[in-house]
């Protein structure tokens, strides 16, 4: 684990695996940290050199006064790329965790080998709904929406076999930074890219669980036929937080894609 200034804002990060494996970055979602990758790394990383750190407003990282700008988010993953001497990668990222990953492929696609965009889209959502949960977030803080995303992060199914990592997956929620999360907010309700990432041009793998309420899985669908080439995978009885949820799974689509991409060899899970 280590930290990285970029101007006003120090970030977390933690990298695992060996110095000359592939490197995949890993970004996270709206109200978690990188621990949400935890599952995914642990069966990954005998292969690539896992890379996930705390975007801007979440987990150890700092949580400056917002809005947050798409732009601010790109900065942040481009200043603990440029620490570690990370020219080339493949980039993963979960909801407005794959915002951030389209956007940075649109930005830098020069570093990118792959892309693998789960459980969203070009535009998530829409200005009355950021708006609301930055207001309710504002005045009645993290509490205020825990249970309503809880809800729409995990599937019924998940909810009901895992209480118990339910409750902490909640308090972890809880946790985030009010002014971090209204930030965020602000990315998702700022950001449009539905149009723009017909321009991408990297081997793409898009995922999206059949049981996502934040972003419907055909929200998810609609985005990967924007981009060219994309591959498009739906994995059944998952919520919006595949890694979370079905972390093997999740492992091995993304080890089979970078290996037909030709990024790395396919590794045996």
């Amino acid at each position: 684990m280590g930290f990285v200034r970029n101007g006003e804002v120090v970030l977390r990060y933690s990298v695992q695996g060996r110095a000359d494996a592939p490197v995949l970055a890993l970004v996270n979602s709206l109200g978690t940290d990188a621990r949400i990758w935890d599952g995914v790394i642990e069966r990954l990383v005998p292969h690539y050199r896992l890379l996930s750190y705390d975007k801007r407003g979440h987990g150890l990282s700092d949580a400056p006064p917002g809005p947050y700008a798409l732009a601010d988010h790109l900065s942040d993953l481009a200043a603990v790329l440029d620490h570690l001497g990370v020219e080339r990668l493949a980039l993963a990222g979960v909801s407005v965790g794959g915002l951030i990953a389209q956007g940075f492929a649109l930005a830098q696609p020069q570093r990118l080998s792959a892309l693998i965009l789960c459980d969203t889209a070009g535009r998530i959502g829409n200005d009355g709904l950021w708006s609301e949960r930055i207001a309710a977030v504002e005045n009645g803080g993290m509490v205020a929406l825990a249970d309503l995303l809880v809800e729409r992060w995990f599937s019924p199914g998940y909810r009901a076999a895992e209480a118990d990592a339910v409750t902490g997956w909640r308090n972890m929620l809880l946790r985030t930074p009010a002014i971090g999360y209204a930030g965020t907010c602000a990315t998702l309700r700022d950001t449009d890219l539905t149009e723009a990432i017909a321009a991408i041009g990297l081997p793409t793998l898009v995922v999206a669980g059949d049981a996502d309420l934040a972003t419907l899985p055909e929200l998810v669908q609609a985005t990967a036929q924007r981009i060219p080439g994309a591959q498009f995978k739906i994995m059944p009885g998952v919520g919006h937080i595949p890694s979370i949820e079905q972390p093997g799974l999740l492992a091995g689509l993304i080890a089979t894609f970078l290996s037909e991409a030709g990024y790395g060899n396919k590794p045996k899970l």
